[in-house]
């Protein structure tokens, strides 16, 4: 079916947005920290919250912890498809709904979750991250609720 095939191109490029900033996140961590092991990087990361730790991008400072939990966001967001990385999630359903209900329900959308919640002490040290978690959550909610009370198509509207 040609709008299954779209469906499918379309989850593939917007996953791959996700998994830029994903990428770019742990190559973050592994600049700062030297190292990508969880318990390293959540035993050093008090050392590098002050504000002398920076990326430096087009001759502006950015808060390097700040980057690093915003890059993996960016990830979560792609997984988790979350506004601004949601469109791929409505077209993905064309597929037969067990197959589309157990990727989506066991696999992809929590991934995003899960490694949030593996990555909270480094978020710890980014309010600015965590209010921009926040406010994409918000939005996200408030977006597919209204959303899912309009359709018609069920396996759209869940």
């Amino acid at each position: 079916r040609l709008q299954a095939n779209k469906a499918a191109i379309k989850a593939m490029l917007v996953n791959r947005v996700g998994d830029f900033g994903l990428a770019l996140g742990i190559m973050g961590c592994f600049t700062i920290f030297q190292t990508v092991d969880f318990s390293t990087i959540f035993a050093r990361a008090s050392a590098f919250s002050e504000p002398h730790h920076y990326f430096i991008f087009c001759n502006m400072r950015f808060h390097a912890i700040t980057v690093i939990c915003i890059l993996l966001f960016i990830g979560a967001v792609g997984k988790s498809a979350q506004i601004g990385l949601h469109t791929r999630l409505p077209d993905a359903m064309e597929g037969p709904t067990p197959v589309s209900a157990s990727i989506h329900a066991a696999t992809m959308v929590t991934a995003g979750v899960f490694m949030i919640a593996r990555c909270s002490p480094l978020f710890e040290y980014s309010s600015t991250a965590l209010i921009v978690i926040t406010f994409v959550g918000a939005m996200t909610s408030f977006f597919a609720a209204t959303t899912g009370i309009l359709q018609n198509d069920l396996k759209r509207a869940i």
